[in-house]
């Protein structure tokens, strides 16, 4: 389990800190509710190493996350900007995602299967530039697959997409969530989101979580 407890973070000149606890499930989606400027993507950006905490504890599965810097973090952060570079295939894009020390053998297997996956087979040689919206969502996807981190943060990740490719995106990412077992947090405005993804709501508001019944997000 991913446990938050008591985390709090200011930003210069904010008089009142926030204060973040909440706990997420293995194989399920939790979701982050507020409106903007609430802070969403505060806790995030905490999650993932990028701000320090003031106080407080971030453990998955008893192991206390907060020494450790963002790039040893078991963590994997998706936008929705996709975070991928325009002029590399999806393929090359997804390679960003290999363990280290991956021979060419392993790397060309581990790619195809992470393409295969999120239904990308045949495209792996495409620019991303050439991508759609909904491709490049897979392709970060695929990239997150094989980085193998078992917590997947997910800030507004559907908001660029039309409604039907918003709907299948989601499933892909509820259908990645249970089969890897990810302890995933989506940060959305989107009540659909939600109502579709979520195993567990929280509701940020005056800086603070608070656990929310379904239907009652805004």
């Amino acid at each position: 389990m991913l446990r938050v407890e008591n985390l709090t973070f200011a930003h210069p000149g904010q008089a009142t800190p926030y204060v973040f606890s909440l706990a997420a499930n293995a194989g399920e989606v939790t979701a982050i509710s507020g409106v903007s400027g609430s802070g969403k993507s505060t806790l995030l950006d905490l999650l993932a190493g990028f701000l320090e905490p003031s106080t407080g504890q971030v453990t998955l599965d008893g192991q206390d996350l907060l020494p450790l810097p963002p790039e040893a973090r078991p963590v994997s952060l998706l936008l929705q900007s996709e975070s991928l570079f325009e002029h590399l295939s999806a393929a090359r894009n997804i390679a960003l995602g290999l363990p280290a020390g991956a021979s060419k053998a392993e790397a060309r297997a581990l790619i195809a299967a992470a393409l295969a996956e999120v239904g990308l087979e045949g495209v792996g040689e495409q620019r991303a530039a050439t991508l759609s919206g909904g491709q490049k969502q897979r392709a970060a996807l695929a990239r997150t697959l094989l980085r193998a981190r078992p917590v997947l943060l997910l800030d507004e990740p559907f908001s660029a997409l039309d409604d039907e490719t918003r709907a299948v995106i989601r499933d892909l990412v509820r259908t990645l969530t249970v089969r890897h077992d990810w302890h995933t947090l989506l940060v959305s405005h989107h009540a659909d989101d939600v109502e579709a993804l979520a195993s567990r709501r929280y509701v940020l508001r005056d800086g603070r979580l608070s656990a929310s019944e379904p239907g009652t997000e805004k």
